[in-house]
């Protein structure tokens, strides 16, 4: 049966793949709130925005007002919630945004989602739902030979941006156990692929390779991250939908752990295969024969978690889901899309901000977890 859908976040990284599928897989109708700030592009949604079943919102989260409207306006019956300030970095060098977007504006979401739920015949509240989509950043950093996160690993949040997302999580459950809102939340790890955000990790990576510039790696490049799919954690997030346990959580990995510099050696190889240095002028000058010659590492952040590895048994057993995507050759399909799409990049960059450029040292942390908010996207 059809569906309305309220996503928040719908035209940042993650979240943009997920609107692609729910329009292509159902018959449901998207309705996309994105307050659209400089990681949030309508260029990542032109192939649907014709579509008669999809609906862009230009909203803030943080406006109780307006969330009050999309609810009475729409009548959702399943809720997306991804919109979140997701970036560590800019957590650090301003935190009050993150505090706005991630715990106030969840605040919203549930306050309106619980009025508008109140006011459904018995019906339709068994139908609604509303999904949380996190990170597996408040579970902390582990040690390399620790047990990967699960869904009762203990928090322990260390950046203003993972203890945002821990103070959601929180929200979220209480509004479960205490006025009985059908929700679930998702854990996931590093998402890559089409559409990211040129700030995040893989795009710098591909972007800075291909300028001739210096690649930068915090500290020694060790630190270790589980790296997924964006088309595979869109699949998760509509199978914990579809089939998922009310109230239950759901950690979402790639099963693919890789320290940070592994992956930029291996982006490089797939750029010395498909754009080989012998081709630039400037590069072959400098007598640089491979792409790693760039790589430079840099002061380590504040902070940085050592590792994180996701334990996705849960969701594979219950659901029957599981990543469909290696790391070899998603790595190289995303590297052949950043190399086929270069006015892609340029539109989404000139809707950044001054600060947001894909040189700077300050974006070097992968994604994390998500499709990006009422405020700003990843």
């Amino acid at each position: 049966m059809s569906k309305t859908i309220l996503l928040t976040g719908g035209a940042g990284f993650i979240g943009s793949h997920l609107v692609r599928r729910l329009l292509k897989e159902t018959d449901h109708s998207v309705i996309n709130a994105d307050k659209l700030t400089y990681a949030g592009s309508t260029q990542s949604l032109i192939d649907v925005a014709s579509n008669p079943r999809y609906q862009l919102e230009q909203v803030d989260i943080v406006n109780g007002t307006e969330v009050a409207r999309l609810f009475q306006q729409y009548r959702p019956e399943w809720v997306f919630h991804l919109a979140a300030e997701s970036h560590v970095d800019r957590s650090i060098d301003g935190p009050g945004e993150f505090i706005q977007t991630n715990i106030v504006g969840t605040y919203h979401l549930l306050h309106h989602a619980l009025n508008h739920f109140n006011q459904l015949s018995l019906d339709q509240q068994d139908a609604f739902r509303f999904l949380h989509v996190s990170t597996d950043e408040v579970y902390g950093s582990l040690s390399m030979d620790a047990t990967p996160f699960h869904e009762k690993t203990p928090y322990d949040p260390r950046s203003p941006y993972s203890a945002s997302k821990a103070s959601s999580d929180h929200l979220v459950r209480s509004w479960h156990a205490t006025f009985g809102l059908p929700v679930f939340v998702t854990h996931c790890s590093n998402n890559y692929g089409p559409f990211q955000h040129p700030e995040k990790f893989v795009p710098v990576v591909i972007l800075r390779a291909l300028a001739g510039e210096t690649i930068p790696v915090y500290g020694n490049g060790e630190n270790i991250r589980d790296w997924l799919h964006v088309e595979d954690h869109a699949r998760a997030l509509h199978a914990v939908m579809s089939k998922g346990s009310v109230g239950e959580t759901y950690n979402i990995g790639g099963n693919c752990e890789l320290s940070n510099l592994a992956l930029v050696r291996n982006i490089c190889e797939i750029l010395d295969q498909t754009r080989p240095v012998a081709h630039d002028q400037n590069l072959s000058a400098k007598g640089i024969q491979s792409y790693s010659e760039l790589i430079s590492f840099v002061t380590d952040r504040a902070g940085h978690d050592l590792r994180y590895a996701i334990d996705s048994s849960k969701i594979k057993q219950q659901l029957k889901w599981r990543p469909q995507e290696t790391l070899a050759d998603g790595l190289r399909k995303t590297v052949q899309w950043y190399l086929n799409h270069p006015d892609w990049c340029r539109a989404v960059m000139a809707d950044t901000s001054n600060d947001a450029t894909p040189g700077d040292a300050l974006f070097l942390e992968p994604d994390r977890h998500q499709a990006g908010p009422g405020r700003a996207t990843s």
